[in-house]
Order: structure tokens, then sequence, then C-alpha cells
């Protein structure tokens, strides 16, 4: 039997607006496949085995909470997780774990925060939020699948890209990475960032395999082929409403 190793990075500080339901969906929709799932929590303090996972995932967190992982994340775990992502193993990173693996977090007020620097991006806070509902049209291959993703959205800092990383997608309504260049979150190998609180990956099932299937091919190699269909019925038309309404109501607006 398959079997993915998920580690859940700080699962008790970065978790706004639902983000552990990304969790939940990668382990639902694995089990409904026959394949086992093992989910590691990993605090502050704990150790992170970069050899050990096939998906890590870390959710968002406002200043404050980004504080406090601050000093494990960049000197205890540190090179560790730089190792993992140069290794690609699969990074789903939300938010305030989107921010973290920046190179810094310039704030409103001028003062600089240095951080993880595992990706080529930084982040420049201001005092005016970018929140809303946003759609999102994915720059992935996903082979005939939905590339549109809706989440929401909800960040002072405004994000920009180095040149070796790749917006995750292009924003279709709302504010994605700044809210001035269209795109939305980073890819960089298997690393994909977002500002998409929700959460994600129940919204958007299509997406959540495509990261499953990522973390299944670099496991298993020419063993895994691909994942099979499930009945996604509802998924899907809970997926297509939300969508659709958001899109609708952009057009709406331009009239």
């Amino acid at each position: 039997m398959p079997t993915l190793e998920i580690c859940h990075l700080y699962p008790d500080i970065l978790n706004l607006y639902g983000d552990r339901g990304n969790i939940i969906s990668l382990k639902m929709r694995s089990l409904w496949r026959g394949i086992d799932v093992n989910i590691h929590n990993v605090s502050p303090g704990d150790a992170f085995y970069p050899e050990l996972y096939d998906i890590v995932f870390m959710g968002g967190g406002q200043d404050y909470e980004q504080q406090i992982i601050h000093e494990d994340i960049v000197k205890v775990k540190g090179e560790a997780i730089k190792e993992a992502i140069e290794n690609n193993t699969v990074f789903l990173c939300i938010c305030g774990g989107f921010q973290v693996l920046g190179k810094y977090y310039k704030s409103s007020d001028g003062k600089e925060t240095e951080f993880l620097g595992a990706i080529d991006l930084w982040t420049i806070g201001e005092k005016k939020r970018l929140a809303g509902n946003i759609v999102v049209e994915l720059n992935l291959e996903m082979h005939g699948k939905d590339t549109r993703v809706a989440g929401f959205e909800n960040h002072a800092g405004r994000t920009y890209l180095g040149k070796d990383v790749k917006p995750l997608g292009k924003v279709l309504t709302g504010y994605g990475n700044n809210g001035i260049d269209g795109f939305e979150g980073a890819v960089y190998k298997n690393t994909y960032c977002t500002y998409l609180h929700g959460s994600l990956l129940p919204k958007n099932p299509d997406f959540a395999d495509y990261l499953l299937e990522a973390a299944l091919k670099k496991k298993y190699g020419g063993e895994f082929s691909k994942l099979f269909e499930i009945d996604d019925t509802l998924e899907k038309l809970a997926h297509d409403t939300v969508i659709n309404r958001l899109l609708k109501g952009l057009k709406h607006k331009n009239k």
C-alpha cells in the first residue's frame, strides 16, 4: 500500500481561517484511494526531518504568530527546511507561511525582519489590507483538470517575486500578491505558496490532487502513474458554484 508522510508545521500557531482543513483534505483524498497517511505535527522545539516527509504544510498567521515561530524556523529548522525544498519535497504554504519562506518582511513603519530566505521573494507591509474573495487561474499543467481556484485573502503584506520564482497563477478577481502585478502566489521547485485561505484544498479538489500526485511521483517514481478518479460530484458542484458566482459578480461590476 502506498504511504504518504505529511508534516504539519506549527499546527497550534499557524491556522487562520480554517487552514487546518488543507491537512484534512490531503488525508481524506488519499485514504479514499487506499493510500495510507501519517500526519506529523511539528511545533517549536520539535525536530524537522527533511528526508522523512513527502508533503509539508504551513498555514497562515498574523505578525504576532510569525514572531513566535521566527527563531525556531530560522535558527532551528531553517537548514533542514531549505534542504527539503531543494530536494523537491512538496510544500504548501499559506499567507504567513508563504511570507516566512522569503527573504524578509518590512513592516509599514519601516521595521525589517529577516526571514528564512528559502525562496527568492520578499514582502512589504502597508497599512491598507488586501481582503476579500479571490479567484486565480493556476499556472500549472493539470492535464484537463480545472485550473481555477477560489479562496479568501486578507493580508497587509505585498509580496514580490525574484527572477527564479514563478507566480502560482493569474488573478481573475481579487488582489493577489500585491494588488498591482496581477499575480498570486509563488512556485519554486515543488513548493507552492499562496495567500488563499478558506481553507484552500477542500474548495479546490483538483489542486489537492495535483499536490498528491506530485508527492507520489517524487516518492515512488515510475511505480506511480496517476491517481484514479473518485466521486467528486458534490465537491466540484460547490467549487463551480463559488467560482461562477464570483466571476459573475466581476462581470456585473465591469459593465
